[in-house]
């Protein structure tokens, strides 16, 4: 069976792209096989920090001028992407229907590839919404900010209320260390508890590090780059965490079911 995570964030600027980047390097250094797709679109960066210059991008699909074999590029290590294209206009008002037609053709990988993880546009947009229910697994990525706070528990209300999703796992990015990414989460959590009947799956932390701005700099993700690195240990870590997080099982336009016919 094939698995599909989102990456998403209540906000930008919490290394939602980067975290996406590096855990689809993860799980492919755990022997899967992976599809890293792109769907920040007229936003899109995951190929800017792949270090690749991607011919064809899912813009090109939407067109019609391009089927999914043409957008699926490779990566390094094995890991093949779809870019989502940037700096066009047309990308950042999709509606539904243009949606859904992407994602109905990433039926076709069912079964080929081991997980589809999804790089989500930041905050609680249609768009953002429509991707992080279309998964089985979302992923929200966490810094110890207020603002992150509040803009990831508006995320994740929204998603509850509109989507009816139950489950999120969460990873605290840019931390200082273990404990004080665990005494974080755990802040976050009796925040959610408080107004919210959700569940939420503490995924791990990510460091605060230098190294990894400088691998985003020189375009080349941390995982591939120093695969011996703390920082690589971190994402293997939560690569393992996502492998057996809770997932939903909602009812609702989904990645990899085929018995949906309409889209709203």
């Amino acid at each position: 069976m094939t698995v599909s995570i989102a990456v998403t964030s209540g906000k930008g600027g919490v290394g939602k792209t980067n975290c996406a980047v590096n855990l689809s390097m993860s799980l492919i250094k755990m022997d899967k096989k992976v599809v890293l797709f792109d769907a920040d679109f007229g936003m899109a960066n995951a190929h800017i920090l792949l270090g690749t210059n991607p011919k064809h991008t899912a813009a090109d699909f939407l067109r019609g001028t391009a089927e999914l074999e043409n957008i699926l590029t490779d990566g390094p290590s094995g890991l093949r992407f779809i870019a989502g294209g940037s700096g066009l206009l047309e990308l950042l008002n999709l509606d539904n229907r243009a949606r859904y037609r992407m994602l109905q053709s990433l039926s076709d990988l069912e079964n080929k590839i081991d997980y589809l993880v999804v790089d989500t546009p930041a905050g609680a947009s249609e768009s953002a919404l429509f991707f992080a229910s279309a998964v089985t697994v979302p992923l929200v990525v966490l810094v110890a900010e207020p603002t992150s706070f509040l803009d990831a528990y508006a995320l994740i209300k929204a998603a509850h209320v509109e989507k009816n999703l139950q489950n999120f796992s969460i990873v605290v990015n840019m931390a200082d260390g273990s404990v004080e990414a665990k005494n974080n989460f755990d802040k976050f959590f009796d925040i959610c508890r408080r107004f919210l009947d959700v569940n939420l799956h503490y995924a791990g932390m990510i460091p605060l590090s230098s190294a990894i701005r400088r691998s985003i700099v020189k375009r080349t993700p941390i995982v591939a780059g120093q695969p011996s690195s703390p920082e690589t240990k971190a994402f293997l870590k939560l690569a393992k965490e996502m492998v057996n997080a809770p997932i939903n099982t909602h009812d609702g336009i989904k990645f990899f079911h085929r018995d949906v016919e309409t889209a709203s």
